[in-house]
């Protein structure tokens, strides 16, 4: 258990804390204003712990086939734990939006997960990591804004629209990065598929 690992690790155990503190913080007395100052210091230290582990990693020499597949795992339990919790209240973005970033992330991640079961290790491709870069401004312009609303500086009805236009923007991006990962690798999926299926029957069973 390499520290980069650590890290990377504490990133996925943040990820129900942040959902817990947004949901059901004022239910425990914490104000509005409060909640909001301690979601974004979260997201920004994981956000923080998200760039220490990739340079840790190869400044260390401790870059793992397991860490190529945990961290950006972890970035996505991480940021669909955001995403979900902003579809409630104040917020309230529409769950279809947070839909698009699931199924993008569970397409990509199967696939990769089944490279590795092959050994081919796929590193994430720069678009991907446009994609997390979005998400995260995204993240903190909700609660940057948030912050406004808990002073009654803006409209409920403002912050609403818009952090529904900027999840949405940070949707489509996350669609686009999607299409272009399939893409790119496409004639390695369809290999991997068809030497799959031409398996007998007996190696299919293990």
């Amino acid at each position: 258990m390499t520290l980069p690992l650590r890290i990377t690790f504490i990133r996925i155990f943040m990820s129900p804390v942040f959902l817990a503190l947004y949901l059901y913080g004022r239910e425990c007395g914490i104000s509005l204003l409060t909640s909001t100052c301690l979601l974004l210091s979260i997201l920004f230290l994981c956000e923080l712990s998200d760039i220490f582990d990739g340079l840790l990693a190869r400044s260390h020499n401790k870059v793992t086939e397991i860490g190529k597949i945990l961290d950006p795992m972890a970035d996505s339990i991480f940021r669909l734990s955001v995403f979900l919790s902003f579809t409630q209240e104040p917020v309230k973005i529409p769950l279809f939006v947070v839909l698009i970033f699931f199924l993008r992330d569970s397409v990509i991640t199967t696939l990769r997960t089944i490279c590795a079961l092959q050994g081919i290790t796929l590193a994430a491709r720069m678009s991907g990591k446009i994609k997390a870069i979005v998400q995260a401004l995204v993240a903190f312009l909700i609660l940057v804004a948030m912050l406004f609303y808990a002073q009654d500086s803006i409209s409920s009805l403002f912050f609403q629209k818009f952090s529904y236009y900027a999840a949405s923007f940070a949707a489509l991006y996350t669609l686009i990065s999607g299409v272009e990962y399939l893409w790119s690798h496409w004639k390695l999926f369809t290999n991997l598929l068809k030497k799959n299926l031409t398996l007998p029957k007996s190696d299919l069973r293990g």
